[in-house]
C-alpha cells in the first residue's frame, strides 16, 4: 500500500446558485445553497485515500463551526488527522462561491490555512520519513511550501509540487521537487516566462521533471530528453471541479509503477472525476480506474 503525506489547505466551500450576479449594493434571491468540503490539500488527500493509499494530512482548521465537519469528512475517508492543527481565535478556510449560467465569482478567505507554519511540517518529520511521497500545493504560506520541500528532500522522500495557485518560485526550490505538476499557464508563471510560449520548450527549461496537465487532452511529462504525451480519456463530463486534484493524487499513488504508467492512471482517474458533480463527488476507486483503462487498451 502506498503511504502519502499531503501538506495543504482545508476549506469549506459555500456555494450559492443564482439566476444572475447581484449588482453592487443589490440584494438578490438565490436559487440554491450548499456547503461542500474542499481545499486543494483536503481534496487531494481524499482522492488518494479512495485510490487505496494510506494518507496523512498536515493542515490547519480554525476553532469555528466548520472545523469539526471538515475534519470529520476527512476522517470518514480514512485520512489521518494527527497533524491537522486547530488554530485558536481563527476561522477555518472558506471559499464563498456564487454560480450563475456556468460562470462563477469566488472569494477565498484562507483563515487557518494562512497559519500553517514550517513548524507544523517539522513536527511531522518522523511521519514524512516513513512515507512513499509527499504532495504539497500553494494555498498555504510559501515558507511552509519551502519547508516541505526541504524537509522531504533531506529525508530522501519524493515531493510532488502542485503549483496552484501559481506564482514565481526560486529555481532552488524547484530543484528540490521530484516532480512539478502545472498546467501551461502555471508553468510559465513559475518560470517567469511568456505563457504563450510553446509548452514543450517551457518543460525543457524547468530545472526539475515536469508533468504538464492539458485538461481533456491528457498530459505531457518529461524527466530527461524530450517530453512524452499521454492522451486523455473520452467521457461525458458533468463537472470538472477537482479533476486536477484527482490527477495529482493518482500520480502520487501510482508513482511506484514508474512515471509513464502513473501518468496514464492519473489521466484515467481525472477523467472519471468529471463524470459526477462536486470536487469530491466523482473521485474514483481503483476498480473504476482499472475498468476505464481496460476499455482503452492501446
Amino acid at each position: 500500500m502506498t503511504r502519502l503525506v499531503v501538506v495543504g489547505s482545508i476549506n469549506m466551500d459555500l456555494v450559492t446558485v443564482a439566476q444572475r450576479f447581484p449588482a453592487p449594493g443589490e440584494t438578490l434571491l438565490g436559487e440554491r445553497f450548499l456547503s461542500v468540503h474542499g481545499g486543494k490539500g483536503g481534496n487531494q488527500a481524499v482522492a488518494a485515500a479512495r485510490l487505496g493509499a494510506e494518507v496523512h494530512m498536515v493542515g490547519a482548521v480554525g476553532d469555528d463551526a466548520f472545523a469539526q465537519p471538515l475534519c470529520d469528512a476527512l476522517a470518514a475517508e480514512g485520512v489521518g488527522l494527527e497533524h491537522v492543527a486547530r488554530i485558536e481565535n481563527c476561522s477555518s478556510g472558506t471559499a464563498s462561491i456564487t454560480v450563475s449560467s456556468g460562470e462563477n465569482q469566488i472569494i477565498v478567505v484562507p483563515g487557518a490555512n494562512a497559519r500553517l507554519t514550517p513548524m507544523h511540517v517539522a513536527n511531522a518529520q518522523s511521519l514524512i520519513a516513513c512515507v512513499d511521497a509527499v504532495l504539497v500545493q500553494m494555498e498555504i504560506p510559501l515558507e511552509t511550501v519551502e519547508a516541505t520541500l526541504r524537509i522531504a528532500h533531506r529525508l530522501h522522500v519524493p515531493v510532488i509540487l502542485n503549483p496552484a495557485p501559481a506564482q514565481p518560485l526560486p529555481e532552488e526550490w524547484l530543484r528540490l521537487a521530484r516532480y512539478i505538476t502545472p498546467n501551461q499557464h502555471e508553468l510559465a508563471t513559475l518560470l517567469a516566462a511568456d505563457p504563450s510560449a510553446d509548452f514543450r520548450s517551457l518543460m525543457r527549461r524547468a530545472p526539475c521533471p515536469v508533468v504538464l496537465t492539458r485538461g481533456a487532452e491528457g498530459a505531457w511529462f518529461r524527466e530527461e530528453g524530450e517530453p512524452q504525451y499521454q492522451h486523455g480519456f473520452k467521457v461525458e463530463a458533468v463537472d470538472s471541479t477537482g479533476a486536477g486534484d484527482t490527477f495529482n493524487a493518482a500520480l502520487a499513488v501510482f508513482l511506484h509503477e514508474g512515471l509513464p504508467l502513473a501518468v496514464r492512471r492519473a489521466c484515467a482517474a481525472a477523467a472519471l472525476s468529471v463524470t459526477r458533480l462536486g470536487a469530491r463527488g466523482g473521485m474514483p476507486h481503483p476498480a473504476e480506474v482499472d475498468a476505464l483503462l481496460a476499455r482503452h487498451r492501446d
